[in-house]
C-alpha cells in the first residue's frame, strides 16, 4: 500500500513531536535543543521518501534514507557539522521508541491471524525472538570484551 504525500508528511510530524518527547522524557533534552536535529533525521526521511517515488530501483525507503543521511553527512558535505551537531542531540533510542510504536500498531490488526495459524507457530517464534535476542547479547557481550570495554 503506497501512502499520500499528505500521509507520509503527517506521520513524519507524529514521528517528530514522538521523538522530540521521548528525548525529553528519556534524557531530559529540552523541546528547543531537540528541534534542529528532529528537523534534520525528518528532512532526511522526507528526502528518502521521495526519492524512493521518484527512483525506479526496488529498494526499501530506509535504503534511500540511510543514503541520504551519509550524504548529508560525509566530509564533502557542505552541511555536514550542522547535520551531525543536529542529529548527535538526539539520543538514539528517542526515534527507536516511536519506530517500535508504529511497528506494533502495523501488527497488532494481524494477530488474530497468527494465532490462527496454530501453536506450534507461537511456539517457533517465541523460539527465535528469543534466541536472537540472546545471541546478539552473547555477541555484544565478546565484542566488548575483545574491545576492552567491560
Amino acid at each position: 500500500m503506497k501512502m499520500s504525500a499528505k500521509e507520509v508528511i503527517f506521520t513524519l510530524c507524529l514521528t517528530g513531536v514522538g521523538m522530540a518527547l521521548a528525548n525529553f522524557v528519556g534524557f531530559g533534552v529540552a523541546f528547543g535543543e531537540s528541534l534542529p536535529g528532529v528537523l534534520v533525521l525528518l528532512a532526511i526521511a522526507l528526502a528518502g521518501a521521495g526519492l524512493k517515488s521518484v527512483i525506479p530501483l526496488k529498494l526499501p525507503t530506509v535504503a534511500y534514507c540511510s543514503i541520504v543521511g551519509l550524504l548529508a553527512a560525509c566530509p564533502l558535505s557542505p552541511i555536514r557539522d550542522f547535520v551531525i551537531a543536529s542529529a548527535g542531540k538526539i539520543n538514539f533510542t528517542a526515534p527507536l521508541t516511536m519506530v517500535g510504536a508504529f511497528a506494533g500498531m502495523s501488527i497488532s490488526n494481524q494477530l488474530k491471524i497468527f494465532f490462527k495459524t496454530g501453536w506450534r507457530y507461537i511456539i517457533v517464534a517465541i523460539l527465535v525472538m528469543t534466541g536472537t535476542f540472546l545471541f546478539s547479547a552473547l555477541i555484544g557481550q565478546i565484542v566488548l570484551k575483545v574491545l576492552g570495554t567491560i
